[in-house]
């Protein structure tokens, strides 16, 4: 606070004649600032769970096995690691708009949601993963802070429940329409006579768009599509041909949803929720398969971009099945979903298989390729002082040991040590000269940075008393 502060008018942004105008300017640079800024957020914190659970996840051992081998971890890794491909896919298409000059409303309320939500499962996946890890506070625990925080980027810049439930689809029903915001203006209009003209013009028009998605719908459905020309390699081109069939379902079913319930669609909470989840994945798929054929579709990504579709078109379809199970008009509906999905479901979600490569990639050395491309921009300290550097180096040293790993457990199952009681088994090799001295100590400076990375933060009863003048 100050007094008598003085401030110049031309030191306004805009000058004076813009004042008292702030909040329009807020307003106009909402959705640039929201295409930008939590999309970061929510990328930021799937790329540093990435690296951060994906390291621990392999050096953490149960049973003498690495947690990374269990398959319930490896459905939080894929999580973590597709997430985080997906979320920074659909990041730097959207900022690409923004630098085009482009103010994307509905893009910056679909990215709002999804990319925090997205960034909270992270969180949660890898708080599942680590354990006390990521419960005991202190100045080794990576993951807490991040916890704390997950809630404040969901509710910030318009809380999640509003922007799924009435943002999304709400904005994105009229603004993205070929056809309604322009009857809407027709119907505005005080020209009365020439205004009809038009409508009944575009209303034309309307009725036969309408009629095209329902005919593209059932043929696409159908499996006709298949002939339909597609983009890209032999893999991406069945992803561009699912999303044109889940795409003119999604044009049908929003048509008629806005034409049996008009006005009332905005209250009907739910269904303006799934129709803009639908919306949402399609865009979220659609951001993937760019940033696949923009890098010329290299092999190396197809793990992640298969993840990254199976994720997008299963959201979408489980969408569209859950507002048919819905719809305003029972008997509709059910004539709907022989039209949308005469076979049944076709995506599910990711499989086992492909959710255990995914999550492989997680644990591969420095330097992989598809490592590096979900890494880019990520933070990654070297220095073993620093708990994320420690991970690293633990996990260098544990990759370099990994022989002497093998040969120690080898030995030992077949009967040659039988370590003294206190003794580790590291010494008992080396006292049956199972292991070299040299060898002995690399495998003690391998357990000793994994047991640094395992610890949780322990304090003395006098760390903990409050500092003198505090009250707790």
């Amino acid at each position: 606070s100050g007094k008598d502060v003085f401030i110049p008018l031309d030191f306004l942004i805009g000058g004076q004649a813009m004042l008292g105008k702030g909040w329009m300017m807020l307003m106009n640079c909402l959705s640039v600032g929201r295409s930008i800024s939590l999309p970061a957020v929510g990328t930021g914190a799937a790329k540093y769970t990435s690296l951060v659970t994906g390291q621990y996840a392999h050096i953490r051992e149960q049973f003498n096995v690495p947690l990374a081998a269990f398959e319930g971890i490896q459905e939080s890794l894929a999580r973590i690691g597709g997430n985080a491909w997906l979320m920074d896919s659909a990041r730097q298409l959207t900022a690409n708009a923004v630098d085009l000059g482009e103010k994307p409303s509905v893009l910056s309320a679909i990215l709002k949601y999804h990319l925090t939500e997205r960034g909270r499962e992270c969180i949660q996946h890898a708080m599942d993963v680590h354990g006390g890890k990521g419960i005991i506070m202190g100045p080794n625990n990576y993951l807490g802070r991040s916890w704390q925080g997950a809630p404040i980027f969901i509710t910030v810049e318009g809380a999640n429940i509003l922007s799924r439930n009435l943002m999304i689809f709400g904005q994105g029903a009229i603004r993205c329409h070929p056809f309604v915001l322009k009857e809407m203006a027709l119907a505005g209009r005080e020209d009365h006579d020439q205004a009809l003209k038009e409508f009944d013009a575009l209303l034309l028009r309307h009725v036969g768009f309408a009629v095209g998605n329902a005919a593209s719908t059932l043929v696409l459905g159908l499996g006709l599509g298949h002939f339909e020309k597609a983009p890209g390699d032999a893999l991406s081109q069945g992803y561009f041909r699912a999303l044109n069939r889940q795409a003119a379902a999604f044009a049908l079913l929003a048509d008629l949803c806005m034409m049996l319930l008009g006005g009332e669609l905005k209250r009907r909470e739910r269904l303006s929720a799934r129709l803009g989840d639908v919306l949402s994945n399609l865009y979220l798929g659609s951001a993937a398969l760019k940033r696949y054929h923009d890098q010329n579709s290299p092999d190396y990504l197809q793990p992640l971009l298969r993840w990254a579709m199976e994720e997008s078109l299963g959201q979408a379809e489980k969408a569209l099945d859950r507002l048919l199970e819905n719809f305003p008009n029972r008997f509709l509906g059910a004539a709907l979903r022989v039209l949308v999905f005469p076979f049944g479901r076709r995506h599910t979600g990711p499989s086992d298989a492909l959710d255990a490569e995914v999550a492989g990639l997680l644990g591969r050395a420095k330097g992989d390729p598809a490592l590096e491309e979900l890494l880019a921009g990520c933070y990654r300290p070297t220095d073993a002082n620093d708990p994320v550097g420690a991970l690293q180096q633990a996990s260098d040293l544990l990759v370099a040991c990994a022989p002497l790993h093998k040969k120690l457990h080898q030995a030992h199952k077949g009967g040659q040590l039988a370590p003294a009681p206190g003794q580790s088994l590291i010494d008992a090799a080396l006292q049956a000269n199972v292991l070299q001295p040299g060898e002995a100590q690399s495998l003690h400076e391998a357990e000793a940075a994994r047991r640094q990375v395992i610890d949780v933060d322990a304090f003395s009863k006098e760390e903990l008393l409050p500092a003198e003048g505090k009250v707790r």
